[in-house]
């Protein structure tokens, strides 16, 4: 019998202490508020590890090196327990012939049963040749692998949208896995790569759910990917003033103003970054200093140079447009009066010269 999550856990040393608080920073990052912490216990002490196949096609393998060096003490204990990862070619000791004997054997003991992680794409052209593995194109493996997966998983945005491999003009055809794949339900967790605290979230929900997360119209977790990171940016109040960086290192980047003119895609960028953040919750790109380049965002790579300001969002600008909004309110009024002092200036003329002014024009 395949154990649970929990007795895996305490087989390796973790405490019951540091198990509930995993739980309950698990239920705060799912948007499900602390009650909800001891049913994730529960669902974990109780229900078996879910097995997860993982496949790797034309990818840095980013998503993997994020996963595996999450700051969080357990999260490198839920990537390789909770899941019972029983087929990574990039984390396992089996090589060769052995790693795919595994891989057979997992398929036919848990069909229908098995979550299929996938991390990067398949290639078409060439009938798949720009990828091979196991001595054949890796479209094939991972059709083979799908057709008795309970869920599939598309880890980062080479899996999700294609990334840089099917950037124009793709020689490869590299082409995301929801393209392909078409009769199981996909999960998108894009980025290059994702949040680790992301991934590992949105698996423990499914563990504890026995479903997979409530998806957006692009199939990503609406609970990590419902809102824009500008919505949530702490230099949002700079953009609401109109305060910008206007160059590198100037004046204003050093007091922390808006990145949005040197070419922040935050605006119209969904993720998490803003507030789970990266490095266990220190930092983000935004907070460093960079703007967001969009990397969780379809065709990214195809939108334009990370550093121009592509995007047409109306900033309120208080700051920026007090002056101009008071000069332009004056200029209305001022023409106003100029108008009204000219009519009634012809007025009294034509009443000097016994000229009768027009019906409609006194």
């Amino acid at each position: 019998m395949t154990e649970t999550f929990y007795e895996v856990l305490r087989r390796q040393g973790i405490t019951r202490r540091s198990f509930l608080k995993f739980c309950s920073l698990t239920a705060t990052s799912l948007g499900l508020g602390s009650a909800f912490a001891p049913k994730i216990a529960h669902a974990l002490e109780s229900k078996p590890r879910t097995p997860v196949l993982w496949l790797h096609g034309l990818e840095c393998t980013c998503c993997s090196e994020s996963f595996i060096r999450s700051a969080h003490p357990l999260t490198k204990d839920v990537v390789l327990s909770m899941l019972s990862l029983d087929y990574d070619d990039t984390l396992m000791a089996a090589a060769g012939h052995q790693a795919e004997a595994i891989l057979e054997e997992v398929k036919a003991r848990y069909k229908g049963n098995y979550i299929l992680a996938v991390e990067g794409n398949p290639p078409l052209n060439e009938d798949g040749m720009f990828c091979i593995q196991s001595g054949r194109p890796f479209i094939e493996k991972l059709k083979e692998t799908a057709k008795d997966a309970k869920a599939i998983i598309s880890w980062g945005s080479c899996a999700s949208w294609g990334c840089v491999q099917a950037a124009k003009p793709n020689p490869t055809r590299a082409t995301p896995v929801h393209k392909v794949i078409f009769d199981k339900p996909i999960i998108k967790v894009p980025g290059c790569p994702p949040i680790a605290e992301v991934m590992t979230a949105v698996v423990t929900y499914m563990l504890t759910f026995d479903r997979i997360p409530e998806l957006d119209r692009q199939g990503r977790p609406k609970m990590f990917y419902g809102q824009r990171i500008h919505d949530k940016c702490y230099r949002r109040p700079h953009f609401d003033a109109g305060q910008f960086v206007e160059q590198w290192d100037d004046d204003q980047a050093r007091m922390g103003y808006c990145l949005y003119k040197m070419g922040c895609k935050g605006p119209t960028t969904y993720n998490a970054c803003s507030t789970v953040r990266w490095n266990g919750g220190v930092s983000f790109p935004i907070q460093s200093g960079h703007g967001c380049i969009g990397c969780s965002e379809d065709g990214f790579w195809d939108k334009g140079a990370f550093y121009d300001r592509v995007t047409d969002i109306k900033q309120f600008g208080v700051e920026a447009n007090a002056d101009k909004v008071g000069g332009t309110a004056a200029a209305v009024v001022g023409g106003a009066v100029a108008a009204h002092a000219a009519v009634t200036a012809l007025a009294r003329a034509r009443q000097k010269t016994g000229i009768d002014t027009p019906k409609g024009e006194d």
